[in-house]
This record gives structure tokens, sequence and C-alpha cells, in this order.
């Protein structure tokens, strides 16, 4: 009897152990961030939550899906605007997994294909517009690219977040032609504001000017008080020209001690 159950006992243990071994290698863990896309014989069987979870090997495997929110460095681009100016321009994607089962199993690789996409795309948003429209409006080039591109990535499972237009880069010989441009522009503003300024300057002076005929006296009032201003001047040669009115003034008050002698 006794050796009767010691050759149990014996052959328990190692079917003990042999069942560990299978369990271990059996568990998969899922962390939070992760989706597990679970097959049973080659056949798609279902999407695995956050946990432990039970694979029977050999008739099963499972492949985890990372779901956090990624960005993706698109590569440095070339590409011809509308006005047949070549540029380089990078953007970067944000997007995540929103469907583990179709970006494993629609898309060989995912992070590859949404690249090129999106490559191919900004290639293509860019051709439509000039120079000038990209480096005014990089948000809205960058939305167009966004929506081109939002559909065929739902079709792999993936949620297009963001797209970011990085840099554009234009060639050397174009920069010294807008500088030149941005240049010319602020000369011209320049001679505007001049050519407003004197017009006002004229407006004013105008006015002055025919407010003081308009009142008696004035004009002789404005003379005195610039020869006051003047007279403190440590110039030692001062050349002033009388107005007329002044003189016929000094006429007529001649006039008038004549008489009365």
């Amino acid at each position: 009897m006794e050796i009767v159950i010691g050759g149990m006992i014996a052959l328990f243990f190692p079917i003990v152990f042999i069942v560990g071994i299978i369990l271990l290698i059996s568990i998969r863990q899922i962390n939070e961030y992760q989706r597990g896309v679970k097959f049973t014989l080659g056949k798609y069987t279902g999407t695995v939550n956050p946990g432990w979870r039970i694979i029977i090997p050999i008739f099963q495997s499972m492949q985890k899906v990372d779901i956090r929110t990624k960005a993706v460095d698109v590569a440095d681009q070339e590409a011809i605007t509308k006005d047949n100016i070549s540029i380089h321009i990078n953007a970067v994607i944000y997007y995540k997994i929103i469907d583990a089962a179709k970006s494993f199993i629609a898309v060989e690789n995912f992070y590859y294909a949404i690249s090129q996409l999106a490559q191919t795309t900004m290639r293509n948003i860019v051709g439509g517009f000039s120079l000038d429209y990209l480096l005014q409006n990089k948000e809205e080039v960058s939305d167009n690219i966004k929506k081109m591109i939002v559909d065929t990535a739902a079709q792999w499972g993936i949620l297009v977040e963001d797209v970011e237009l990085k840099d554009i880069v234009i060639p050397e010989n174009m920069k010294r032609t807008i500088a030149k441009e941005a240049e010319a522009e602020r000369e011209r503003r320049a001679v505007v504001i001049k050519a407003e300024g004197e017009v006002q300057a004229a407006e004013n002076l105008t006015k002055a000017a025919n407010m003081l005929a308009a009142a008696p006296g004035a004009l002789h009032l404005r003379t005195l008080q610039s020869i006051n201003d003047i007279s403190s001047d440590e110039s030692n040669t001062t050349i002033w020209m009388v107005p007329v009115e002044v003189l016929r003034a000094l006429e007529g008050l001649d006039k008038t001690l004549n008489n009365k002698k």
C-alpha cells in the first residue's frame, strides 16, 4: 500500500509541475494602456481588455496593441507650391488606436502606413497653395491635411487627433527676394506716411493762414512773437523778410505823422 501511495505521489508531483509550467506560459498580462488582439487557430476571436488573461499555447495567440496617443514626425518632404516654388516641409501627426483589431488586421504596420499617408497628402495639399498663403495660413493648411487623412486612418482603426506643420524651408535665393520685397513694401509705406504728413501739415498751415488773415493785427502779433523767439538765439546775424502788410502799416504811420506836421 505504501508503495502504491508513494508511486502516486511520485507521479502526481511531475503532473502538477507540468500543469504549473503550462499555466505560467499561458498567462498574459495586458496593461491599462494596451489591448490584446486574440487569435484562435489563426482566426480573430476577440479583443482582450487589461488584466491577466489565459492564452492556450499552440491553439491561441495574442498581440498587444498600445492605445496611447502617439506622435509621428513626418520626414522632411520636398514639394512644389502653386506658384512653382520648391520648398521643404515637415509636420507632426498626433493619433491613437481606437480599434485594436483593425489596426493589427487591416494594415501590416500602422505606424509606417500613417507616416506614408501623411507624406503623400502633405505634398498634394501644399501643391494647391501659393508660398505666401502657406506662410500666412499654416493652421488652415494643417487642417486640410488632417481632413484628407482622417477617413483613410479610420479604416485602420486609427483616430487622427491633430496635424501640425512644423517648418516651411524656402531656398536661399527666395529668402533674399522676399527680404527685398519686404524692404520695398516698408519704403512704400514710409513714402505714403510722409506724404500724408505733408498734406496734413499743409492743411494746418492753410487754416492758420486763414485765421491770421481774418483777425486784424494777428499777423503783426505773430511777427513780433517770432522776433521775440529768435532774439533769444545767440547767433550774430538774423535775416528777416518783413511781410508786405508791415511795410504798408509803416508807410501809413509815416503819412499820418507828416500830415500832423
